[in-house]
């Protein structure tokens, strides 16, 4: 099925004198200006910069002709944009994203947004995933609000996952890291550990829901665009819990979180099956927690699934860490199959 925009209703928009266009470079700072006036709206406050979102349109494998489209308004304002994601093989789950000037809601954009996404997201996925797998659209919103997830549950998709924004603010305390005896820490060194570090960290979230299997290339590819070649990218804040000469555990950080610059965050904490229930998890968090505060930082968050198979949530909240906020996924089921993705342990 090809996702030509004229199939769609989006072409209504057009016919009424709105332009409907893949997005251009050109356009990022105004369309991050609109996202965060959508944030604000959602949350209180923005969530993206151009700098941070440049890297998004960056990113190997998406591109901007076949996976966006901007809705912009009869005076060339920017007021609407989905994105398809479905970069690595195989896209099982193809992710669409799409937000609207909060002052243009309630006239339809929003659903021939994900008109448009759904029909980019079959023409993305079909021909990449072999029968029998299943395939399903995943969309997310904020749980506080409502708009958006009636929009969502308008469109014929389900809930099916919650995900917590959790923080600690730095006004206790902050217990000493405990190594298990063997374990030492250390900070990463990008030229010996890079592939070590990836094989790793993806060997950790097999048993996270919704993990597929990809190949390296791709994958290790796409963790150094995000992770790795960022700006605020700082090696000393990437710990890394080893027994000898293999790694049990990292604490991945960031110096400030997208929306905060005044807490720092922590992108990717694990550990590996055979060090599990030591305390390292607990330890990484509190050295990274300790770390961070010498620095100025007057709080950490994080991101952790609501329903972690591997129990992270009770070990953020041992570790003092409350629930900020929550997001929740969304899931349209484009093609029936067996599921690929973790769903159990």
């Amino acid at each position: 099925m090809k996702a030509d925009i004229k199939t769609t209703k989006l072409s209504s928009f057009e016919r009424n004198g709105f332009i409907v266009r893949p997005a251009r470079m050109d356009d990022l700072e105004e369309a991050v200006a609109m996202f965060n006036r959508s944030s604000r709206e959602m949350i209180g406050r923005a969530e993206f910069t151009p700098v941070e979102y440049r890297r998004e349109w960056e990113a190997p494998g998406f591109y901007l002709q076949n996976d966006s489209r901007l809705v912009l308004s009869p005076d060339d304002v920017i007021v609407g944009c989905v994105e398809v994601w479905a970069l690595i093989d195989p896209p099982v789950h193809p992710w669409v994203w799409a937000r609207v000037d909060p002052q243009w809601e309630g006239r339809g954009i929003g659903t021939a947004m994900l008109q448009w996404g759904k029909a980019r997201a079959i023409e993305a996925t079909f021909d990449r995933v072999l029968e029998p797998y299943r395939i399903a659209m995943y969309c997310g919103t904020y749980g506080n609000h409502e708009a958006s997830r009636r929009l969502l549950e308008g469109f014929g998709m389900h809930l099916i996952r919650q995900a917590h924004h959790m923080r600690i603010d730095f006004d206790k305390p902050i217990g000493e890291p405990s190594w298990p005896e063997g374990i030492l820490v250390r900070t990463y060194n990008h030229a010996e550990d890079a592939e070590a570090v990836y094989l790793a960290n993806d060997e950790a979230f097999r048993d996270h829901w919704g993990y597929v299997e990809t190949p390296f290339e791709q994958g290790f590819e796409r963790w150094l665009h995000f992770l790795v070649n960022r700006d605020n990218f700082d090696p000393s804040l990437w710990f890394l819990a080893v027994d000898g000469e293999e790694i049990a555990g990292m604490a991945l950080c960031r110096p400030q979180a997208d929306d905060d610059a005044e807490i720092g965050w922590v992108g990717e904490l694990c550990v590996l099956r055979p060090w599990r229930r030591k305390g390292i998890g607990l330890a990484l968090l509190r050295h990274a927690f300790r770390e961070l505060r010498k620095r100025g930082k007057r709080g950490v968050g994080l991101g952790v699934d609501a329903e972690n198979l591997t129990g992270a949530l009770r070990l953020y909240e041992r570790a003092g860490m409350h629930v900020e906020r929550n997001r929740l996924t969304y899931a349209l089921e484009l093609r029936p199959g067996r599921e690929l993705a973790t769903e159990t342990l």
